[in-house]
């Protein structure tokens, strides 16, 4: 028994051992095949079984040299555009700049405030007091009312041509429309570069940066000429995204245009007042008050609306249709005014 375990113990070195050469012989082998070629006549970089000499490192090096030149010279000519560029741009900052060092009491678009005389804008300044911009006068009678034209950025609405006709203007004349584009580009100008004595606050926008106004954010303009001292513009702005107007009032007194006023609107806690005359009709008002729930009280409930109703016929009819629209649970400020009640203010 001893003899046989002798035996097997001895087999089984002699196994581990052939496993252990066996082990060895593999490994010696892989690295042969992984071991890099050490032979002088070994293929260089590049296609296989193909000899490079000198001269092609040569000129792949001059090849790589030749593409940062022109890569070298792009980009000099790059950083040249963009100092043009930039050189340019302070130019019209410092352009910008003196439009808006102007003196407070001209705009500059005429000549500049160091250029005029004294006395010219002591003139200037005389043809506004006389002016109606900010205070009234006092009129013999309502034909002495100088009326406003209102215009938008396509199109001029007068009076000249009475009610009977459209009063829209078409064509609009060259003179006007040069005109009026000049006047929107100063009001423009007095909203994004306001004076220190401007009532009106620097927003900044969502992202927050300035809040600019541009042409598309022009509403509507009213403006009006006496024969004797200028005319009156009187321009509003708002952003689409913003609850307020900006209202601009300019005077162009028959010379440079002049910057009479600058103000903020707060339209959150105005009241708009509706006066609509009435006669009959019962029908159309109530298909009116329908469109007016709608539209004015579910969305905007500062509203004051005033009926106005001639005659006696259907009034009655116009106090229910009233009532049924305030007992729906809406805040309605309505007046009811019979012709009766005119007759004594004539």
């Amino acid at each position: 028994m001893p003899r046989r375990g002798l035996i097997l113990q001895t087999r089984t070195h002699w196994l581990l051992f052939g496993l252990a050469l066996l082990c060895s012989l593999v490994l010696f082998l892989y690295l042969l095949e992984c071991a890099p070629q050490t032979d002088g006549n070994a293929s260089l970089p590049g296609v296989i079984g193909e000899n490079y000499g000198k001269e092609y490192y040569q000129a792949l090096l001059q090849e790589q040299e030749e593409h940062y030149q022109t890569r070298a010279t792009s980009l000099k000519r790059q950083i040249a555009q963009l100092k043009q560029e930039l050189q340019e741009m302070s130019e019209k900052m410092r352009s910008l700049q003196e439009r808006r060092n102007v003196g407070a009491n001209g705009i500059g678009y005429q000549g500049n405030k160091e250029q005029a005389p004294s006395d010219l804008l002591e003139f200037l300044h005389s043809q506004i007091d006389k002016a109606e911009v900010s205070i009234g006068a006092r009129l013999p009678s309502e034909y002495g009312v100088i009326p406003f034209e209102s215009f938008t950025l396509m199109k001029v609405f007068q009076l000249e041509m009475g009610l009977t006709r459209h009063p829209e203007e078409k064509p609009v004349r060259k003179d006007k429309r040069d005109e009026l584009v000049e006047v929107i580009e100063a009001g423009l100008e007095v909203i994004n570069n306001p004076d220190e004595d401007d009532e009106q606050e620097d927003e900044d926008g969502p992202l927050g940066e300035k809040l600019i106004f541009n042409e598309n954010d022009f509403i509507e303009g009213y403006y009006r000429t006496e024969r004797d001292k200028g005319t009156q513009y009187e321009l509003f702005f708002k952003k689409a995204d913003l609850m307020e107007y900006r209202h601009v009032t300019l005077f162009r007194p028959f010379g440079p245009l002049m910057k009479v006023k600058s103000e903020m609107i707060d339209i959150t806690r105005s009241i708009i007042n509706i006066i609509v005359p009435l006669a009959e009709r019962t029908e159309a008002f109530s298909q009116f008050m329908q469109n007016f729930r709608d539209v004015c009280i579910h969305q905007d409930k500062r509203i004051h609306l005033t009926v106005v109703y001639f005659g006696k016929e259907g009034l009655s009819e116009v106090k229910s249709i009233l009532e049924s629209v305030a007992s729906c649970g809406h805040s309605l400020r309505v007046q009811i005014w019979p012709a009766i009640l005119l007759e004594s203010f004539n």
